[in-house]
């Protein structure tokens, strides 16, 4: 029987084996951590017939080497094994790319970007079914993709999904070779993640293999990066803008912007854009973009219309949560970099109480101290990247932060202050990873969500 690895006992990891297990592979899945909370799931799946190995990191064995290996998206991509694997041309592969190869029968939209990927996603995805498609998302948002697999699998191979609208991180192109959207969408692009990738070129080269992949490419003309790079190197791709017509890098016949406060895609109007109520213009090329795959995959106006007028947002994405004494507390988690987290503080009203901090990750942080200076009272730190970003608030000039190192202490002294201080909101903006102290961004924010409930 041939034996298949997973890597990372996570939701995609488990969908993964789970795949592989209904197809005849014998499978051992590991996971490096030793929590107790996972032996009940290793048990579970041990019924299942799967392997699992805790506290435990794969090396390969000569006498019983693996035919594939599956690695989950926060497993880095360098790590020794699995260098070691391709030298031995093991098949090696992503949870994503695994699960293309079970339902590649269908079209995929593929969307990536630094920014702005999981409410594009979830913006075409609202779309797509309004018009009555049967149009999952998965990947960094909804399902694991291999969620999807397995339900076509479980059903004999007999279902199949008009579209499948896949949020895709720099983490899983890596770790992706043939995965092929019919529609690609890159939505912005600027420093991340460079502890992994090491290079801003490599992180672009990573990202635009996936466009290169696809068959349609629709790109946001707004993203300085994207503008300057698509003069020359999409020059058959669809764009979108925000400014107007005349900034289009393509004709408008494969262009969708916003005129006169209209949305026009493809020398259509659309809608008004004031039906649209999401904040903010990073939030408008958001939308122009999931307009943009909605047209190229045949959707009608009508459900375009419908389903953008109903959109309330993503959760932990400027995601209001409650107001208290007049103060709105606002959860935007999902910001892990400074670039993420000057979008957010730019669309909420100020004067306002950040609370930030967690994992650091490099970036440049300069666009974001301005921001901050321009509109927040007080920050409030938090986790592992306190004393760093008190050390650049005060070469910077600016003076108003204090350390209270967890969330509880932040929302507790938010609440204080921001009676005294008279501000408009509260703003969990972190521009920071969260596993110092959480699970993931989506841990975090439902962590402020409860407090925020407290303290109400």
């Amino acid at each position: 029987m041939a034996i298949a690895y997973v890597i990372g006992l996570g939701r995609s990891g488990i969908a993964a084996a789970k795949c592989l297990k209904q197809q005849g592979w014998e499978v051992i899945i590991s996971d490096c951590s030793t929590s107790a909370d996972l032996q009940p799931l290793q048990q579970q799946l041990q019924g299942e017939g799967i392997v699992v190995k805790l506290g435990h990191t794969p090396k390969l064995d000569a006498t019983s080497l693996p035919q594939l290996i599956v690695v989950s998206p926060g497993v880095p991509w360098d790590v020794p094994v699995l260098i070691e694997a391709r030298k031995k041309n093991i098949d090696t592969i992503g949870e994503l790319e695994l699960a293309w190869r079970f339902l590649n029968s269908s079209p995929w939209v593929g969307i990536t970007g630094t920014n702005g990927k999981t409410t594009t996603t979830a913006l075409a995805t609202a779309i797509f079914q309004e018009a009555k498609l049967n149009a999952p998302s998965c990947g960094n948002i909804g399902y694991a993709a291999c969620e999807l697999a397995l339900s076509k699998l479980q059903q004999d191979n007999s279902h199949n999904y008009d579209w499948i609208i896949a949020e895709v991180s720099s983490y899983q192109c890596e770790s992706s070779r043939e995965l092929s959207p019919k529609i690609g969408l890159w939505t912005t692009f600027t420093p991340d993640h460079l502890s992994r990738h090491k290079t801003l070129e490599n992180y672009y080269s990573i990202k635009a293999s996936l466009l290169y992949r696809s068959e349609y490419q629709i790109f946001n003309g707004d993203d300085p990066y994207l503008h300057q790079t698509g003069l020359h190197q999409w020059a058959d791709a669809y764009w979108t803008t925000v400014k107007g017509k005349d900034n289009l890098l393509c004709d408008s016949n494969k262009g969708v912007y916003i005129q006169d406060n209209w949305i026009v895609a493809f020398g259509e109007l659309i809608a008004p854009l004031n039906i649209f109520k999401m904040p903010g213009y990073h939030n408008q090329q958001n939308l122009l973009m999931a307009i943009a795959a909605a047209r190229l995959a045949g959707v009608e106006k009508g459900a375009i219309v419908s389903a953008i007028a109903t959109f309330k947002g993503v959760p932990h994405r400027l995601e209001y949560v409650t107001t208290v004494d007049g103060i709105d507390f606002i959860n935007d988690s999902k910001a892990t970099n400074y670039d993420a987290a000057s979008v957010g503080l730019s669309s909420v009203k100020s004067p306002v109480i950040l609370i930030a901090g967690g994992e650091e990750k490099e970036g440049d942080s300069s666009q974001w101290i301005a921001e901050i200076k321009s509109k927040v009272a007080k920050v409030l730190l938090i986790g592992e990247a306190a004393e760093n970003f008190a050390k650049s608030f005060h070469d910077a000039n600016y003076y108003h932060y204090e350390i209270v190192e967890t969330m509880d202490k932040a929302v507790e002294k938010s609440l204080i202050l921001g009676r005294q201080l008279k501000v408009e909101a509260v703003l969990l903006s972190p521009a920071c990873a969260s596993f110092d102290q959480y699970q993931s961004f989506e841990h975090r924010g439902n962590y402020f969500k409860q407090l925020c409930q407290e303290i109400k």
